[in-house]
């Protein structure tokens, strides 16, 4: 079991902070769970272009209000308070809070921590380094 509380990643290397937006990251690729969770803050007034080119994100709103542009489409959706959008398609996208929005985050695969965005709003994909994994329960090694 893993339990950490998002004060527990305030103002450490899993808290990072940009002009635009500060993204909380509680869990990361090297807790080995096959996704990653981040609480992020995007700042009223600005535009924040996205494409995730590597990575399957959800986003779930849980304060604020603001404009999801899908830059492929033109379509453009209000978001608010319990509002969801997942990027399935890898869609090239623009936030734009309103007030200040206060989101979860979930990617896959996971992000590391180390990643940052590229001119194009892209995250590489970085993989962490799997050790031997053990069968559960087993007691012997196995190996992929």
């Amino acid at each position: 079991m893993f339990v950490r509380s998002v004060a527990e990643v305030t103002d450490t290397d899993d808290d990072i902070k940009t002009p635009n937006w500060r993204s909380k990251r509680v869990v990361l690729a090297r807790n080995r769970v096959g996704f990653s969770v981040h609480e992020t803050t995007l700042y009223a007034g600005t535009v924040n272009d996205f494409w995730y080119a590597n990575h399957v994100e959800a986003v779930f709103v849980t304060e604020g209000e603001g404009e999801l542009l899908d830059k492929e489409t033109g379509i453009t959706y209000q978001l608010g308070p319990g509002s969801l959008y997942l990027l399935d398609g890898h869609e090239h996208h623009q936030l734009r809070p309103r007030t200040e929005m206060k989101t979860v985050c979930v990617f896959n695969p996971p992000v590391t921590g180390r990643e940052v965005h590229d001119e194009n709003g892209v995250y590489p994909l970085i993989v962490e380094p799997q050790p031997d994994e053990e069968v559960q329960g087993a007691g012997r090694r196995t190996t992929a």
